[in-house]
Formats: structure tokens, sequence, C-alpha cells
């Protein structure tokens, strides 16, 4: 990823994601076309919130024998 940056075959990346976190290849880091964030994933007050409803609703519907609003296929 860091040579197309580099030779422009990727215009540009904004990463939150590391193949060795913490650690972010320094080469990264003095990309102009290169944006950086924390991986903070679904850390969020409101990720968090809505994943708790999302669970309410799921047991719910479970235990009222309704379907499920995040349905799961075991492949």
């Amino acid at each position: 990823m860091v040579r197309c940056l580099v030779e422009g075959e990727i215009a540009g990346a904004g990463l939150d994601v590391f193949e060795d976190e913490p650690v972010v290849p320094k080469e990264l880091l003095e990309l102009d076309n290169v944006v950086l964030s924390p991986h903070s994933a679904v850390l969020t007050r409101e990720s968090m919130m809505e994943l708790a409803r999302l669970v309410v609703g799921n047991l719910e519907a479970f235990f009222s024998n309704e379907p499920l609003l995040s349905e799961y296929e075991d492949d």
C-alpha cells in the first residue's frame, strides 16, 4: 500500500487500522495523501448506546418468539 500511495497508484487513504498496531509504518507518517487516525472502532458513546438498544431489542424479540432485529446464520 505504501508503494502504491507513493507512486500515485492509490490517490490517498484514510487509515485507522494498521498491520502491527500500535506501530505505524514511518513511510505513512511522511505522506501528504494519507490521513491517520487512532483505531477507535465502535468505542463511541453513540455506538455503545445503539449496540445496547440492539441487544435489548433482540432479547425482547427472542423471548416473544418474534424475528430478531439482527439475524444470524451459522454456515
